[in-house]
């Protein structure tokens, strides 16, 4: 990689270049800029680079010589290149070097990571890998401390815990442009003093408090929770909640991700009530391997977005500047203009943005989807490779449930999920009740679930029941888990559940999938149990054996794992399940599993 120039290193040789008086590192001749600052489309424009920066723009004024790097455009679009706003990275599966090498060919310049997934298995030696593991990468990889961890203390059992100090500490460390998403929207509605801790000790470095708002009270709880300092917002679902985020001064983050298909309805806020787009960002939030090489990154949202009615040069804008100001960064990156880095993608389709070159620090890095620089090569510590603790052997009567009474049916809370949506909604079931164990109503689909804490050798467990997710028989399990990462299975018996808990046990994280007696398909992630360090397509490969499995297994969902790995994700509404029993999100306190006034005699 070449060295990344701070502006004020290298500012003379800028203006002298600018000028003619130094010799170009990069010219590109003859292209059609879309000018993220005022949204026109401009012919005939060249591009001065010197030290991975850019020295001017319009007609060039320049002296070249047999170092200078001349690329032709051939009157194709200029555009900034991408930012991700907002990622999990681990949710893709892959390290970071790969995840690099799957979304750079996209024009993916920039990404802003929250590895809250990790920090909460391993702490801030878990981040700390992962950034070392972006510095082998051209991507510019910015980094925010995970505010919560754990997510909801007192809820769930968690490997690591994250204190002011250690927010503090790091936001002091090179990358580091924020807070990570504020989960704990209730700590901050009710003044919990830690918790406003952290914000404020971001405030005070002068840094971005990203946040986390999936309540539908846009009006005093909403100002509350941005008057503590909270910037920005990836929890829309709907036009109204978006809108009424930017109309306060808040960024919505417009997600479009593996498991949730948010733009077409949340695009709205602009298409619909024609607002300026200022503060709407895109972002991914998560997206598993196999999608990424299937339909793409920031290029597919943006040209989702397009689709959607938005014009392609306020799409650009929604993906370039708008989140470089988000987290302060618009001197150096997020448009094509004398001083920034130049990052550049040229296009030659605008409205279906079809990648064709990318250039990154001056350099091209990508050309016609194919890397054209090495990438990655981190090596990730042999301590996060053992990160299930668990030393028990799971039976079948580990996943009974007891029914509360002599009884021959008796009601329950059952988690309902939807396909594509972040959202549960409780659901209150009359279940049959045999030899005084509650049995499972797979006809109605309704499935057993389970977590099990995996950060301690005991392994403790609740078990509680699912619907929507389809299966007609057999079990999967996961150690991709939000927030905790705890061990979660889910099916439709308990020798099958006992099965797939166990085979994820033995190999130290991933997902499995069971039928009867044989693993169906496994798919092994050392890495914290959250990453493997396969390369992109065999990760892709791997999920679409665990897809396949999960279609023989009868789910219809559209990614099923996703799905499952959000149902113990206690920050959003309405009902979850960890280690510790069932949640009411809305009261952020331990519920019931067994509705009483519904129990029948």
């Amino acid at each position: 990689m070449t060295r990344r120039y701070e502006l004020w290193e290298v500012g003379r040789q800028l203006s002298a270049t600018a000028q003619g008086k130094e010799k170009a590192d990069l010219v590109i001749k003859n292209g059609i800029l879309v000018n993220v600052f005022t949204g026109e489309i401009q012919p005939n424009i060249d591009v001065v680079v010197k030290c991975g920066r850019i020295a001017s723009v319009g007609a060039a004024v320049t002296v070249v010589d047999e170092n200078t790097v001349i690329v032709d455009a051939q009157g194709m679009y200029l555009v900034p290149g991408f930012i991700d706003g907002h990622i999990h990275v681990e949710s893709s599966m892959m390290t970071v070097g790969e995840y690099a090498k799957a979304t750079i060919p996209h024009g993916t310049s920039a990404i802003v990571m929250d590895p809250h997934e990790i920090v909460n298995v391993a702490g801030l030696g878990g981040m700390t890998a992962m950034m070392q593991d972006g510095e082998t990468t051209p991507l510019r990889v910015f980094t925010t401390v995970p505010s919560c961890v754990p997510a909801s203390p007192g809820l769930e059992n968690t490997g690591s815990s994250i204190t002011p100090q250690d927010v503090e500490n790091a936001l002091q460390w090179e990358g580091v442009v924020g807070l990570g998403e504020m989960m704990d929207f209730s700590g901050i509605l009710n003044g919990n003093p830690l918790t406003f801790a952290k914000v404020e000790k971001t405030l005070k470095a002068g840094k971005t408090v990203t946040g986390h708002f999936p309540l539908l009270d846009t009006g005093a709880a909403l100002n509350a929770y941005i008057a503590a300092g909270i910037n920005c917002c990836h929890e829309s679902t709907s036009a109204r909640e978006a809108l009424a985020k930017m109309r306060l001064g808040m960024y919505a983050m417009i997600r479009e991700g593996s498991a949730w298909d948010d733009v077409p309805e949340v695009i709205k806020a602009i298409t619909e009530h024609h607002v300026d787009s200022r503060l709407a960002v895109l972002v991914s939030d998560d997206l598993h391997a196999n999608t990424i090489l299937q339909r793409g990154h920031m290029d597919y949202i943006i040209r989702l977005a397009i689709s959607q009615g938005v014009r392609p040069a306020t799409a650009i804008q929604m993906a370039t500047i708008n989140p470089a100001c988000c987290f302060n960064m618009e001197r150096d990156i997020g448009s094509i203009a004398p001083g920034r880095f130049a990052d550049i993608n040229i296009l030659s389709d605008l409205a279906q943005v079809k990648v064709e070159k990318v250039i990154i620090n001056g350099e091209l890095v990508a050309e016609q989807g194919r890397l054209t620089v090495p990438v990655g090569g981190y090596v990730y510590p042999e301590e996060l490779k053992t990160s299930v603790k668990i030393t028990r052997r799971f039976l079948p009567g580990d996943f009974t449930i007891k029914a509360p009474l002599d009884s021959e049916a008796t009601g329950v809370r059952v988690i309902g999920v939807f396909n594509g949506s972040v959202l549960t909604t409780e659901m209150i079931e009359v279940l049959p009740v045999s030899d005084g164990e509650v049995e499972l109503a797979t006809e109605r689909d309704i499935c057993k679930v389970a977590v099990i804490n995996r950060h301690q050798p005991e392994g403790g467990m609740s078990v509680g029941f699912v619907h929507g997710f389809g299966l007609k028989k057999g079990a999967v399990a996961s150690t991709y888990a939000h927030d905790a990462h705890n061990l979660i299975v889910l099916g439709t018996s308990e020798v099958e559940m006992a099965l797939a808990a166990n085979t994820l046990v033995a190999c130290s994280g991933g997902m499995a999938v069971v039928e009867g007696e044989e693993v169906l398909s496994l798919f092994e992630m050392p890495i914290a149990g959250l990453m493997s360090d396969m390369t992109a397509q065999e990760v892709a490969a791997a999920l679409r054996q665990l897809s396949d499995a999960w279609i023989e297994l009868g789910s219809p969902l559209a990614s099923p794992f996703m799905t499952l790995s959000l149902l113990s994700l206690v920050v959003i509404p309405a009902i979850r399940l960890t280690d510790k029993g069932i949640v009411d999100v809305y009261t952020n306190s331990l519920t019931t599993l067994f509705a009483s006034s519904t129990v029948l005699k």
